[in-house]
């Protein structure tokens, strides 16, 4: 990791900016792609298929028997924690529920919301290096208790044309029957257009590879919606003289493994607790089964030391993490402080690790700066929520004249007349008038 020391504001900007991706030729690859499958569907993706996943198949869709076999491949302990990080998640996401509240906002004049599902919806679930399995409970559970009534789950195969078996079991778990052995952008592409066999969505969620990544962003010109602007894994980690370094040092560790674009930053008033969290993040990076990827994303890392809690806080603000831990003393008196993060994560006992997997929140969370104005996934983001007005009669007479003034300063004679029409009427029959 790269280390500062006091850096001016001025130069802030510039050390929350993140690694550049080599984006060559990135959207035009992406789009060809999309146009295959547009045109050739099934075709297309079985020979993206073959070219990407080196795998030849003939059926799309995981059947049942495949289903059932990977319920016999997972061990029963790593089953029992799948449910458990289920209920957690499905607790937390069923709060997010909100009752119908009817306001009368003038006499007569009743104003609500309610929320509808998004019918269609499609979850891309990695399934290369590190298949996550996490990401069908953070996405596929909201989905079921939002009510969404076509989800459908793409996740790339193996070389021997099998989908991850946790996979498999925790789509089950949770009722999701949809499942097909695609990836990478011609996935997207796929859920964007509808083929043979892959039905058509609504709204695209998951994380990816830099070509998942540009192919949501490609199906936005499609009239699709996608979840949050996604991009490599992040945390910033506020440690003082209270943090433990090893805890640290494993957090940042935890971010860093997820690829060799990621990055992790710390933060700390002190130069004696920044040493030993070094001293510990190569002690600990040893041990690791990606060393190698963990080591390339510490290059693109930092540590700065800065001269007080709070002036590491303004700092993150700025940087806008995906992931923010605070080890700090009494970290719950500055959570007012945070404007811009993803998820925060507070004091010695709360990895990040668990909002990843069990604790109940939502994995799923802007990156490069994005938290700046995105909110992480939650139930909220897979319904629709639409306005319903009833105005009684004495409704449109104590507002009518209002909306005739404004109408008639825009110019639009009709939006008035459909005021005028209806008091006038009710004039009429007021006085007994024909």
């Amino acid at each position: 990791m790269k280390q500062y020391k006091y850096p001016p504001i001025s130069e802030w900007k510039s050390l929350c900016e993140r690694p550049l991706q080599n984006q060559e030729n990135l959207s035009e690859q992406v789009k060809s792609v999309f146009d295959e499958v547009k045109n050739n569907g099934d075709k297309a993706l079985k020979f993206f298929t073959e070219k990407f996943d080196n795998v030849i198949l003939n059926d799309l869709k995981v059947s049942e028997i495949e289903v059932d076999e990977a319920n016999n491949l997972v061990p029963d302990e790593l089953k029992s924690a799948i449910k458990l990080a289920a209920e957690n998640i499905r607790k937390f996401h069923s709060s997010q529920q909100e009752e119908k509240k009817i306001i009368e906002t003038t006499e007569g004049v009743f104003c609500w919301r309610e929320s509808r599902a998004i019918e269609n919806i499609g979850i891309y679930v990695p399934g290369g290096t590190a298949p996550l399995f996490s990401t069908v409970l953070m996405l596929g559970i909201p989905a079921t208790i939002a009510g969404c009534k076509n989800i459908t789950i793409c996740s790339p195969p193996d070389k021997n044309g099998k989908i991850n078996p946790a996979i498999l079991f925790t789509a089950n778990l949770i009722g999701i029957k949809n499942i097909f052995k695609v990836g990478g952008s011609q996935a997207i592409a796929a859920l964007t257009f509808g083929t043979e066999t892959i039905p058509k969505v609504d709204k695209i969620f998951g994380p990816g590879n830099q070509y998942v990544t540009a192919a949501k962003q490609l199906a936005l010109n499609y009239n699709l919606a996608i979840d949050i602007p996604a991009g490599p894994s992040e945390v910033l980690v506020i440690a003082d003289e209270m943090s433990i370094p090893s805890f640290v040092a494993s957090d940042l560790l935890s971010q860093a493994e997820h690829g060799t674009d990621s990055q992790v930053i710390l933060l700390s008033n002190s130069e004696r607790i920044i040493n030993e969290i070094n001293i510990e993040i190569k002690k600990q990076l040893n041990d690791l089964p990606r060393k190698e990827i963990a080591e390339i994303a510490l290059l693109n890392s930092k540590s700065i030391l800065l001269s007080s809690t709070n002036e590491a806080i303004e700092f993150s603000n700025i940087y806008a993490p995906e992931h923010l831990i605070l080890a700090i003393e009494n970290a719950e008196n500055f959570t007012n402080k945070i404007t811009n993060a993803g998820s925060v994560f507070l004091g010695n006992y709360s990895p990040e690790s668990a909002g990843d997997y069990a604790s109940g929140t939502n994995h799923t969370l802007p990156t490069n700066g994005f938290a700046k104005n995105y909110s992480g996934v939650s139930l909220d983001s897979f319904v629709k929520k639409i306005t319903f007005q009833n105005i009684t009669k004495t409704g449109i007479k104590n507002l009518g004249k209002t909306i005739e003034l404004m109408a008639e300063a825009e110019e639009l004679v009709a939006h008035k007349n459909a005021i005028s029409i209806r008091l006038k009427s009710l004039e009429k029959a007021s006085t007994g008038s024909a």
